[in-house]
């Protein structure tokens, strides 16, 4: 058993989020692992661009509301608690709500991530389907 170094907060790049998101690595396993957990905040309206991950990717939000919607769904509003299964290949985005910051672990397997266009302002400010009643 080893304790880990924290790694420093990293601001996440432009040209994969709109808004301000930033990460805190928890985890990058190390072959043969290919597990990889980060802690990620958005800022109110934050978000992901388009993308896909090859084997697919959990997220648990830990704070706030967040929005996540799969290519031709709606979007979906989740809550602390929530998990939300992306499968492997299907292009979708992630992000804050326009009024609260949130905060997800996201996990994944590899670095084999195909970032696409930025979701627009139409697209974000969608209708929404919620995680409760």
């Amino acid at each position: 058993m080893e304790l880990l170094k924290k790694q420093p907060t990293v601001k996440l790049p432009a040209e994969w989020f709109t808004g301000d998101a930033w990460a805190d690595v928890l985890h990058r396993g190390e072959e043969p692992s290919r597990v990889r957990a980060n802690a990620v905040r958005f800022s109110p309206g934050a978000r992901t661009a388009w993308h896909s991950h090859g084997m697919g990717q959990a997220l648990y939000v830990v704070e706030g509301i967040a929005l996540i919607q799969s290519r031709g769904g709606e979007t979906l509003e989740a809550r602390p608690g929530d998990v939300v299964w992306t499968p492997p290949g299907e292009e979708h985005w992630h992000g804050a709500a326009p009024d609260h910051f949130m905060t997800h672990i996201a996990l994944w397997e590899t670095d084999d991530v195909e970032w696409l266009e930025h979701v627009g302002d139409a697209e974000y400010g969608g209708p929404r389907q919620g995680t409760h009643a």
